[in-house]
Protein backbone atom coordinates (compact mmCIF):
# COMPACT_ATOMS: atom_id res chain seq x y z
CA UNK A 1 0.00 0.00 0.00
CA UNK A 2 1.43 3.66 -1.03
CA UNK A 3 2.41 5.67 2.01
CA UNK A 4 -0.54 8.36 1.90
CA UNK A 5 -2.24 10.61 4.77
CA UNK A 6 -4.96 7.80 4.69
CA UNK A 7 -2.26 4.94 4.87
CA UNK A 8 -0.49 6.61 7.81
CA UNK A 9 -0.63 4.40 11.35
CA UNK A 10 0.23 7.57 12.97
CA UNK A 11 -2.21 10.74 12.97
CA UNK A 12 0.75 12.89 13.06
CA UNK A 13 1.44 11.33 9.53
CA UNK A 14 -2.12 11.16 8.35
CA UNK A 15 -5.22 13.11 9.74
CA UNK A 16 -3.04 15.76 11.60
CA UNK A 17 -0.09 16.10 8.59
CA UNK A 18 -1.56 19.81 7.65
CA UNK A 19 -0.88 20.41 10.97
CA UNK A 20 3.11 19.03 11.49
CA UNK A 21 4.12 19.50 7.92
CA UNK A 22 6.94 21.99 9.16
CA UNK A 23 8.72 19.66 11.78
CA UNK A 24 8.77 17.04 8.86
CA UNK A 25 12.49 18.67 7.84
CA UNK A 26 13.40 18.77 10.96
CA UNK A 27 12.62 15.91 13.17
CA UNK A 28 12.28 13.40 10.21
CA UNK A 29 14.30 10.21 9.42
CA UNK A 30 15.12 12.47 6.48
CA UNK A 31 16.15 15.62 8.53
CA UNK A 32 17.93 13.02 10.68
CA UNK A 33 20.04 12.18 7.91
CA UNK A 34 20.73 15.88 6.48
CA UNK A 35 21.74 16.87 10.18
CA UNK A 36 24.08 13.78 9.96
CA UNK A 37 25.85 14.97 6.53
CA UNK A 38 26.19 18.46 7.89
CA UNK A 39 28.22 17.01 11.28
CA UNK A 40 30.33 14.85 8.62
CA UNK A 41 30.95 18.22 6.43
CA UNK A 42 31.38 20.51 9.63
CA UNK A 43 34.23 18.29 11.03
CA UNK A 44 35.68 17.56 7.62
CA UNK A 45 35.99 21.69 7.81
CA UNK A 46 37.06 21.88 10.85
CA UNK A 47 39.92 19.58 10.37
CA UNK A 48 41.06 21.66 7.37
CA UNK A 49 41.05 24.89 9.98
CA UNK A 50 43.65 23.64 12.45
CA UNK A 51 47.19 24.08 11.70
CA UNK A 52 47.88 20.99 13.88
CA UNK A 53 46.51 18.47 11.66
CA UNK A 54 48.83 19.08 8.11
CA UNK A 55 47.36 16.44 6.26
CA UNK A 56 44.17 17.99 5.88
CA UNK A 57 45.20 21.63 4.16
CA UNK A 58 43.25 24.73 4.84
CA UNK A 59 39.80 24.95 1.87
CA UNK A 60 40.11 26.85 -0.86
CA UNK A 61 37.02 29.21 -1.74
CA UNK A 62 35.84 26.34 -4.19
CA UNK A 63 36.12 23.39 -1.85
CA UNK A 64 34.32 25.34 0.82
CA UNK A 65 31.49 26.29 -1.97
CA UNK A 66 31.25 22.72 -2.88
CA UNK A 67 30.49 21.31 0.52
CA UNK A 68 28.14 24.27 1.13
CA UNK A 69 25.99 23.69 -1.74
CA UNK A 70 25.99 19.79 -0.99
CA UNK A 71 23.85 21.01 2.50
CA UNK A 72 22.21 23.50 0.37
CA UNK A 73 20.76 20.79 -1.81
CA UNK A 74 20.11 18.28 0.06
CA UNK A 75 16.59 17.16 -0.76
CA UNK A 76 14.64 13.89 -0.25
CA UNK A 77 15.59 12.69 -3.35
CA UNK A 78 19.22 12.85 -2.09
CA UNK A 79 18.13 11.39 1.34
CA UNK A 80 16.90 8.66 -0.67
CA UNK A 81 20.54 7.82 -2.10
CA UNK A 82 21.46 7.77 1.45
CA UNK A 83 18.82 5.34 2.19
CA UNK A 84 19.65 3.08 -0.98
CA UNK A 85 23.24 2.86 0.54
CA UNK A 86 22.08 2.06 3.42
CA UNK A 87 19.99 -0.83 2.64
CA UNK A 88 24.08 -1.91 1.06
CA UNK A 89 26.01 -1.50 5.19
CA UNK A 90 23.06 -2.20 6.97
CA UNK A 91 24.18 1.11 9.12
CA UNK A 92 22.94 4.39 8.92
CA UNK A 93 25.87 6.77 9.66
CA UNK A 94 27.84 4.82 7.58
CA UNK A 95 25.59 5.21 4.58
CA UNK A 96 26.10 9.39 4.67
CA UNK A 97 29.99 8.48 5.22
CA UNK A 98 29.87 6.68 1.69
CA UNK A 99 27.17 9.10 -0.11
CA UNK A 100 29.60 11.86 1.30
CA UNK A 101 32.72 10.69 -0.22
CA UNK A 102 30.70 9.49 -3.40
CA UNK A 103 30.05 13.30 -3.75
CA UNK A 104 33.51 14.72 -3.37
CA UNK A 105 35.24 12.08 -5.28
CA UNK A 106 35.64 13.93 -8.30
CA UNK A 107 36.76 17.14 -6.85
CA UNK A 108 40.16 16.51 -6.72
CA UNK A 109 41.31 18.53 -3.94
CA UNK A 110 38.64 17.31 -1.86
CA UNK A 111 39.04 14.09 -2.95
CA UNK A 112 42.95 14.13 -2.00
CA UNK A 113 41.42 14.15 1.82
CA UNK A 114 38.55 11.47 1.78
CA UNK A 115 39.84 10.03 4.25
CA UNK A 116 39.52 12.58 6.76
CA UNK A 117 35.67 12.25 6.18
CA UNK A 118 34.78 10.48 9.60
CA UNK A 119 38.00 10.45 11.23
CA UNK A 120 38.37 9.35 14.37
CA UNK A 121 34.78 9.56 15.35
CA UNK A 122 32.55 6.70 16.65
CA UNK A 123 28.72 6.88 14.93
CA UNK A 124 27.77 8.51 18.02
CA UNK A 125 29.54 12.03 17.48
CA UNK A 126 27.36 12.11 14.67
CA UNK A 127 24.17 10.94 15.61
CA UNK A 128 24.40 13.01 18.99
CA UNK A 129 25.21 16.12 17.48
CA UNK A 130 22.46 15.53 14.65
CA UNK A 131 19.81 15.04 17.47
CA UNK A 132 21.09 17.89 19.27
CA UNK A 133 20.82 20.44 16.04
CA UNK A 134 17.12 18.73 15.93
CA UNK A 135 15.78 19.46 19.23
CA UNK A 136 17.81 23.34 18.80
CA UNK A 137 16.16 23.68 15.16
CA UNK A 138 12.87 22.27 16.48
CA UNK A 139 12.59 24.69 19.36
CA UNK A 140 13.95 27.61 17.67
CA UNK A 141 12.13 27.54 14.52
CA UNK A 142 8.75 25.80 15.33
CA UNK A 143 8.14 24.99 19.19
CA UNK A 144 9.06 28.36 20.35
CA UNK A 145 6.86 30.06 18.09
CA UNK A 146 4.24 28.16 18.44
CA UNK A 147 3.85 28.56 22.19
CA UNK A 148 4.20 32.67 21.69
CA UNK A 149 1.17 32.40 19.23
CA UNK A 150 -0.38 30.88 21.86
CA UNK A 151 0.69 32.92 24.76
CA UNK A 152 -0.36 35.89 22.67
CA UNK A 153 -4.13 34.59 22.11
CA UNK A 154 -4.64 34.22 25.50
CA UNK A 155 -3.31 37.48 27.15
CA UNK A 156 -5.06 39.20 24.42
CA UNK A 157 -8.23 37.58 26.43
CA UNK A 158 -6.88 39.09 29.33
CA UNK A 159 -6.72 42.43 28.04
CA UNK A 160 -10.06 42.30 26.32
CA UNK A 161 -12.04 40.97 29.54
CA UNK A 162 -9.31 42.65 32.01
CA UNK A 163 -12.90 45.12 33.75
CA UNK A 164 -15.54 41.82 33.31
CA UNK A 165 -16.42 40.82 36.51
CA UNK A 166 -17.13 37.12 37.10
CA UNK A 167 -17.80 34.50 40.08
CA UNK A 168 -15.04 33.00 40.96
CA UNK A 169 -15.35 29.22 41.87
CA UNK A 170 -13.16 27.61 44.48
CA UNK A 171 -13.77 23.83 44.95
CA UNK A 172 -16.54 24.33 42.57
CA UNK A 173 -18.25 26.68 44.56
CA UNK A 174 -19.56 30.30 44.50
CA UNK A 175 -16.20 32.55 45.49
CA UNK A 176 -14.97 36.05 45.87
CA UNK A 177 -15.17 37.77 42.42
CA UNK A 178 -12.70 38.10 39.95
CA UNK A 179 -12.34 39.36 36.66
CA UNK A 180 -12.41 36.64 33.25
CA UNK A 181 -8.96 38.69 32.10
CA UNK A 182 -7.58 38.26 35.07
CA UNK A 183 -7.87 34.59 35.48
CA UNK A 184 -6.68 34.62 31.73
CA UNK A 185 -3.74 36.41 32.30
CA UNK A 186 -2.71 33.71 35.18
CA UNK A 187 -2.47 31.29 32.36
CA UNK A 188 -0.35 33.88 30.68
CA UNK A 189 2.16 34.11 33.22
CA UNK A 190 2.86 31.13 33.65
CA UNK A 191 3.02 30.40 30.81
CA UNK A 192 5.41 32.95 29.58
CA UNK A 193 8.19 31.99 32.82
CA UNK A 194 7.59 28.47 31.20
CA UNK A 195 8.56 29.12 28.28
CA UNK A 196 11.69 31.95 28.85
CA UNK A 197 12.94 28.31 30.71
CA UNK A 198 12.36 26.12 27.53
CA UNK A 199 14.47 28.49 25.78
CA UNK A 200 17.05 28.53 28.13
CA UNK A 201 18.05 24.65 28.16
CA UNK A 202 21.42 24.62 27.05
CA UNK A 203 21.57 21.87 23.95
CA UNK A 204 24.92 20.06 24.50
CA UNK A 205 27.05 17.83 21.61
CA UNK A 206 30.10 15.62 21.98
CA UNK A 207 32.99 14.81 19.41
CA UNK A 208 35.52 13.05 21.61
CA UNK A 209 35.32 9.23 19.84
CA UNK A 210 34.59 5.59 21.60
CA UNK A 211 34.36 6.05 24.63
CA UNK A 212 35.00 9.94 25.26
CA UNK A 213 38.85 10.22 25.55
CA UNK A 214 39.85 11.35 22.09
CA UNK A 215 41.53 8.00 21.81
CA UNK A 216 41.97 7.75 17.87
CA UNK A 217 42.65 11.26 18.13
CA UNK A 218 45.88 11.12 20.03
CA UNK A 219 46.67 7.98 18.82
CA UNK A 220 47.24 10.08 15.42
CA UNK A 221 48.16 13.53 16.32
CA UNK A 222 49.20 13.51 20.40
CA UNK A 223 50.15 17.15 20.16
CA UNK A 224 47.05 18.19 18.94
CA UNK A 225 44.25 19.87 21.34
CA UNK A 226 41.87 17.81 20.89
CA UNK A 227 39.70 19.24 23.37
CA UNK A 228 40.06 22.51 21.92
CA UNK A 229 39.03 21.58 18.67
CA UNK A 230 36.20 20.00 19.43
CA UNK A 231 34.89 23.05 21.63
CA UNK A 232 35.26 25.28 18.73
CA UNK A 233 33.50 22.55 16.52
CA UNK A 234 30.71 22.19 19.15
CA UNK A 235 29.88 25.63 19.47
CA UNK A 236 30.35 26.92 16.04
CA UNK A 237 26.96 24.82 15.17
CA UNK A 238 25.29 27.11 18.09
CA UNK A 239 25.89 23.32 20.76
CA UNK A 240 27.76 23.70 23.92
CA UNK A 241 30.29 21.24 24.86
CA UNK A 242 29.43 18.29 27.37
CA UNK A 243 31.75 18.29 29.72
CA UNK A 244 32.50 14.42 30.06
CA UNK A 245 30.74 11.39 27.90
CA UNK A 246 30.84 7.91 27.57
CA UNK A 247 30.61 6.86 23.81
CA UNK A 248 27.31 8.80 24.16
CA UNK A 249 26.68 12.67 25.39
CA UNK A 250 24.69 11.87 28.52
CA UNK A 251 21.47 12.69 27.09
CA UNK A 252 20.78 14.50 30.58
CA UNK A 253 19.86 17.89 28.52
CA UNK A 254 17.21 16.26 26.39
CA UNK A 255 15.18 15.15 29.69
CA UNK A 256 15.98 19.06 30.77
CA UNK A 257 14.05 20.13 27.45
CA UNK A 258 11.18 17.94 27.41
CA UNK A 259 10.25 18.43 30.81
CA UNK A 260 10.19 22.27 30.02
CA UNK A 261 8.04 21.08 27.33
CA UNK A 262 5.96 18.60 29.95
CA UNK A 263 5.64 22.21 32.09
CA UNK A 264 3.97 24.56 28.88
CA UNK A 265 1.89 21.61 28.14
CA UNK A 266 0.57 20.90 31.93
CA UNK A 267 -0.04 24.69 32.10
CA UNK A 268 -1.87 24.46 28.93
CA UNK A 269 -3.94 21.53 29.52
CA UNK A 270 -5.29 23.18 32.76
CA UNK A 271 -6.56 26.22 30.61
CA UNK A 272 -8.03 23.75 28.07
CA UNK A 273 -10.48 22.46 31.17
CA UNK A 274 -11.04 26.05 32.74
CA UNK A 275 -12.20 26.70 29.14
CA UNK A 276 -13.64 23.88 28.85
CA UNK A 277 -15.73 24.79 31.93
CA UNK A 278 -16.47 28.61 31.67
CA UNK A 279 -18.01 27.22 28.15
CA UNK A 280 -20.51 24.96 30.18
CA UNK A 281 -21.06 27.31 32.35
CA UNK A 282 -22.27 30.15 29.93
CA UNK A 283 -19.45 32.04 30.52
CA UNK A 284 -17.81 31.83 26.67
CA UNK A 285 -19.76 31.48 24.05
CA UNK A 286 -18.41 30.29 21.08
CA UNK A 287 -18.57 31.60 16.89
CA UNK A 288 -20.06 29.38 14.69
CA UNK A 289 -18.33 28.48 11.50
CA UNK A 290 -20.49 28.10 8.42
CA UNK A 291 -21.06 24.52 7.40
CA UNK A 292 -19.30 23.31 10.77
CA UNK A 293 -20.56 20.47 12.88
CA UNK A 294 -21.49 20.54 15.96
CA UNK A 295 -22.83 17.04 16.77
CA UNK A 296 -23.84 14.30 14.31
CA UNK A 297 -27.45 14.14 15.80
CA UNK A 298 -28.15 17.76 17.47
CA UNK A 299 -28.11 20.56 15.74
CA UNK A 300 -28.03 22.65 17.99
CA UNK A 301 -24.58 21.92 19.65
CA UNK A 302 -21.41 23.83 19.46
CA UNK A 303 -19.08 21.62 21.22
CA UNK A 304 -15.63 22.90 22.89
CA UNK A 305 -13.86 20.38 20.14
CA UNK A 306 -11.06 22.27 20.45
CA UNK A 307 -10.20 22.58 23.52
CA UNK A 308 -10.84 18.47 23.68
CA UNK A 309 -9.03 17.84 21.08
CA UNK A 310 -5.91 20.04 22.61
CA UNK A 311 -6.68 18.08 25.92
CA UNK A 312 -6.26 14.53 24.40
CA UNK A 313 -2.89 15.55 22.45
CA UNK A 314 -1.09 17.32 25.00
CA UNK A 315 -1.72 14.05 27.03
CA UNK A 316 -0.31 12.36 24.74
CA UNK A 317 2.65 14.53 23.55
CA UNK A 318 3.60 14.64 27.60
CA UNK A 319 3.53 10.41 27.97
CA UNK A 320 5.81 10.21 25.08
CA UNK A 321 8.53 13.05 26.49
CA UNK A 322 7.70 11.44 29.83
CA UNK A 323 9.05 8.46 28.87
CA UNK A 324 11.73 10.10 26.86
CA UNK A 325 13.06 11.78 30.04
CA UNK A 326 12.67 8.82 32.12
CA UNK A 327 14.70 6.44 29.70
CA UNK A 328 17.35 8.66 27.73
CA UNK A 329 19.95 9.40 30.34
CA UNK A 330 20.34 5.92 31.33
CA UNK A 331 22.77 3.87 29.71
CA UNK A 332 24.91 0.86 30.39
CA UNK A 333 28.02 1.37 31.13
CA UNK A 334 29.76 2.79 28.34
CA UNK A 335 27.21 1.82 25.54
CA UNK A 336 24.15 0.44 24.80
CA UNK A 337 21.66 0.35 22.34
CA UNK A 338 18.26 1.05 24.20
CA UNK A 339 18.78 4.60 23.57
CA UNK A 340 18.84 4.54 19.46
CA UNK A 341 14.79 3.42 18.72
CA UNK A 342 13.98 5.56 21.13
CA UNK A 343 15.74 8.85 19.78
CA UNK A 344 13.67 8.52 16.66
CA UNK A 345 10.94 9.30 18.23
CA UNK A 346 12.04 13.12 19.64
CA UNK A 347 9.87 14.57 16.71
CA UNK A 348 6.49 12.65 17.91
CA UNK A 349 6.02 14.46 21.11
CA UNK A 350 6.44 17.96 19.70
CA UNK A 351 4.33 17.15 16.61
CA UNK A 352 1.43 15.97 19.30
CA UNK A 353 1.68 19.10 20.89
CA UNK A 354 1.91 21.08 17.95
CA UNK A 355 -1.59 19.59 17.18
CA UNK A 356 -2.62 20.94 20.68
CA UNK A 357 -1.23 24.59 19.80
CA UNK A 358 -3.25 24.85 16.47
CA UNK A 359 -6.49 23.52 18.65
CA UNK A 360 -6.07 25.96 21.09
CA UNK A 361 -5.37 28.63 18.41
CA UNK A 362 -8.82 27.66 16.82
CA UNK A 363 -10.61 27.85 20.11
CA UNK A 364 -9.68 30.89 21.55
CA UNK A 365 -10.13 32.81 17.74
CA UNK A 366 -13.54 31.61 18.84
CA UNK A 367 -14.23 32.76 22.01
CA UNK A 368 -16.85 35.77 22.84
CA UNK A 369 -17.61 36.21 26.63
CA UNK A 370 -21.14 36.06 27.63
CA UNK A 371 -21.01 39.03 30.06
CA UNK A 372 -24.73 38.83 30.57
CA UNK A 373 -24.58 35.50 31.87
CA UNK A 374 -21.73 36.54 34.20
CA UNK A 375 -23.48 39.36 35.57
CA UNK A 376 -26.52 36.84 36.16
CA UNK A 377 -24.26 34.88 38.32
CA UNK A 378 -23.23 38.03 40.06
CA UNK A 379 -26.75 39.19 41.35
CA UNK A 380 -27.46 35.91 42.05
CA UNK A 381 -24.33 35.71 44.85
CA UNK A 382 -24.60 38.09 46.97
CA UNK A 383 -23.60 35.86 49.61
CA UNK A 384 -19.73 36.40 48.26
CA UNK A 385 -19.47 39.99 50.04
CA UNK A 386 -19.45 37.95 53.48
CA UNK A 387 -15.45 37.90 53.18
CA UNK A 388 -15.36 41.28 52.73
CA UNK A 389 -17.79 42.66 56.04
CA UNK A 390 -16.66 40.24 58.18
CA UNK A 391 -13.24 41.21 57.28
CA UNK A 392 -14.10 45.16 58.51
CA UNK A 393 -16.27 44.56 61.38
CA UNK A 394 -12.51 42.45 62.40
CA UNK A 395 -10.84 45.50 61.93
CA UNK A 396 -12.78 47.58 63.99
CA UNK A 397 -13.11 45.55 66.99
CA UNK A 398 -16.56 43.29 66.30
CA UNK A 399 -15.82 40.08 68.08
CA UNK A 400 -16.78 37.03 66.50
CA UNK A 401 -17.23 38.57 63.01
CA UNK A 402 -16.69 35.11 61.03
CA UNK A 403 -18.85 33.33 62.96
CA UNK A 404 -21.45 36.11 62.61
CA UNK A 405 -21.25 35.92 58.79
CA UNK A 406 -21.51 32.05 58.74
CA UNK A 407 -24.39 31.83 60.73
CA UNK A 408 -26.14 34.22 58.17
CA UNK A 409 -24.75 32.83 55.26
CA UNK A 410 -23.54 29.03 54.91
CA UNK A 411 -26.30 27.24 52.88
CA UNK A 412 -28.91 30.02 52.86
CA UNK A 413 -29.71 31.91 49.69
CA UNK A 414 -28.81 35.99 50.49
CA UNK A 415 -29.58 38.72 48.38
CA UNK A 416 -28.54 42.70 48.34
CA UNK A 417 -31.63 42.87 50.84
CA UNK A 418 -30.35 40.56 53.39
CA UNK A 419 -26.68 41.55 53.40
CA UNK A 420 -27.92 45.25 53.68
CA UNK A 421 -30.16 44.77 56.46
CA UNK A 422 -27.47 42.89 58.17
CA UNK A 423 -24.66 45.55 57.68
CA UNK A 424 -27.48 47.71 58.49
CA UNK A 425 -27.32 46.45 62.43
CA UNK A 426 -23.22 46.67 62.10
CA UNK A 427 -21.71 49.26 64.88
CA UNK A 428 -19.41 50.53 62.60
CA UNK A 429 -18.40 54.28 61.28
CA UNK A 430 -20.30 55.41 58.86
CA UNK A 431 -18.16 55.84 56.46
CA UNK A 432 -17.15 52.13 56.78
CA UNK A 433 -21.33 51.38 56.79
CA UNK A 434 -21.60 53.33 53.92
CA UNK A 435 -19.15 51.73 51.72
CA UNK A 436 -20.19 47.98 52.50
CA UNK A 437 -23.29 49.42 51.89
CA UNK A 438 -22.30 50.40 48.33
CA UNK A 439 -20.61 47.36 47.68
CA UNK A 440 -21.75 44.69 44.62
CA UNK A 441 -20.55 41.74 43.45
CA UNK A 442 -19.58 43.45 40.50
CA UNK A 443 -17.32 45.83 42.34
CA UNK A 444 -15.72 43.33 44.45
CA UNK A 445 -13.08 42.19 42.62
CA UNK A 446 -9.66 43.59 44.17
CA UNK A 447 -7.12 44.66 41.44
CA UNK A 448 -7.82 41.86 39.24
CA UNK A 449 -8.05 44.42 36.19
CA UNK A 450 -4.75 45.83 37.20
CA UNK A 451 -3.31 42.46 36.93
CA UNK A 452 -4.97 41.06 33.43
CA UNK A 453 -3.39 44.61 32.25
CA UNK A 454 0.52 43.32 33.32
CA UNK A 455 0.51 40.97 31.02
CA UNK A 456 2.54 41.62 28.04
CA UNK A 457 0.17 41.93 25.28
CA UNK A 458 1.56 40.23 21.42
CA UNK A 459 3.55 42.40 20.05
CA UNK A 460 4.65 44.66 23.33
Amino acid sequence: MQLTALSAISPIDGRYASKTWQLRSICSEYGLIRYRLIVEIRWLQALAAEADIPEVAPLSEPASAFLEQLIADFDINEGQQVKAIEDTTNHDVKAVEYYLRNKIKNFEELAHISEFIHFACTSEDINNLAYAQMLRDARDDNLLPAIDRVIDAISGLAHDYADVSMLARTHGQSASPTTLGKEMAVFAQRLIRQRALLAEVTIFGKMNGAVGNYNAHLAAYPDADWPGIATRFIRGMNLEVSPATTQIEPHDFIAEFFHAVMRINTVLTDFSRDIWGYISLGYFKQATVEGEIGSSTMPHKVNPIDFENAEGNLGLANAIMDHLAAKLPISRWQRDLTDSTVLRNLGVGLAHGGVAYASLLRGVGKLQANEARMSADLDDNWIVLAEAVQTVMRIRGISGAYEQLKALTRGKVIDANAMHAFIDTLDLPDDDKQRLLAMRPHDYVGNAPDQARTVPRGGD
